[in-house]
């Protein structure tokens, strides 16, 4: 995996999941697919294969470039700026 220009300013250590599954799922009554986790600030939220798309509207609306697989045993991490693994 490479690194892209993102991660250096990520905070160190990262933050702590601010939820165990995506909120705004929970309060429409909606299954996550699969989480992720903003390396800013610890936002939880569904995937882009889950119906409403929680994690890319919090890029959208924060600005927050990478988040990380929020699934067991995965550790991989995910630009939006870059459109890639990271």
């Amino acid at each position: 995996m490479s690194e892209c220009t993102h991660v250096p300013g990520l905070p160190r250590p990262e933050p702590a999941p601010a939820a165990l599954t995506c909120p705004e799922c929970a309060a429409l009554g909606s299954h996550p697919v699969q989480l992720r986790m903003c390396l800013e600030c610890g936002y939880v939220a569904c995937c882009d294969s889950s119906p409403h798309r929680h994690a890319s509207a919090h890029y959208r609306a924060t600005g927050h470039p990478v988040v990380r697989s929020f699934e067991p045993g995965e550790t991989w991490r995910w630009c939006f700026v870059d459109g890639s693994i990271v």
